[in-house]
């Protein structure tokens, strides 16, 4: 459902405020996300647990990112405007939301996590947990507010391009038993030491990048991709291009085991 398509017309035709895109308007500093939906928790492997990025993100200049792969950019006025309609729908939410009475026991399903820039600067996120199975049972501001994202997702995944950085995280997860025959591991990549338990990660640049993403094709990269390091362990690789707010001109990130 693509939400954005005449949403200028429909709400001067409803009588509605005109789009507030001071939220959304870009500073002299990195591009910040002023709007998002994602997913937090739930039954996931570790390795999906650290790659898993925000399911859409909107920044400040207008450019819209879809689980870290696909991009496109808001005009000035669709960005106000999806901003403006977040606030409306997590304003006055609580951090965390409640399903009515009632409602039946979902488990094992992540957070829906949503997200807006306040004209104060701070993001405001509400959790909602099992959204999808509870729909009936939460307001229907927090339903419309993941719609609202949804249909970026949709017209990202029709109109957007390839979304790549300079930047991208590693995550390495120990597979003596996989069966399979492994890689030598890619060249220029950084390799564990030590145990890892459940995961080892690294934010990589420069020819890392290029390494990693030759040997382990985007199609694949949360696949079976086995990989024998010069110690002789094997791991799988995955790996995820990092989003503008998670970059940085410092150096590469430590090695990180979680």
């Amino acid at each position: 459902m693509i939400l954005l398509m005449g949403v200028t017309a429909l709400t001067a035709a409803c009588g509605g405020v005109e789009p507030d895109t001071s939220a959304a308007a870009a500073d002299d500093g990195p591009a910040k996300p002023v709007a998002l939906w994602g997913a937090e928790g739930g039954y996931v492997t570790a390795t999906m647990n650290v790659l898993r990025p925000p399911r859409v993100v909107l920044y400040d200049d207008g450019l819209v990112i879809v689980d870290a792969s696909t991009q496109m950019t808001l005009t000035d006025a669709e960005a106000g405007e999806v901003v403006a309609r977040m606030e409306e729908y997590l304003g006055g939410q609580p951090p965390t939301a409640k399903p009515k009475p009632g409602a039946p026991s979902v488990t094992d399903v992540p957070d829906t996590v949503l997200g807006v820039r306040g004209k104060d600067g701070k993001m405001l996120e509400v959790r909602v947990p099992a959204l999808e199975q509870l729909a009936a049972f939460y307001p229907k501001q927090l339903v419309d507010a993941k719609k609202l994202m949804e249909g970026l997702a949709t017209r990202a995944a029709a109109e957007g391009a390839d979304y790549v950085a300079t930047r991208v995280r590693v995550v390495a997860e120990g597979a003596e038993s996989a069966e399979g025959r492994p890689s030598p591991w890619p060249k220029g990549v950084p390799e564990p030491s030590g145990m890892v338990d459940p995961v080892w990660q690294k934010d990589v640049e420069g020819a890392a990048v290029s390494a990693i993403t030759k040997a382990v094709p985007a199609g694949q990269r949360y696949d079976r991709s086995l990989f024998r390091t010069g110690s002789g362990a094997v791991f799988t690789l995955s790996w995820r291009y990092l989003l503008p707010h998670e970059q940085s001109p410092a150096s590469p990130a430590p090695d990180r085991k979680g």
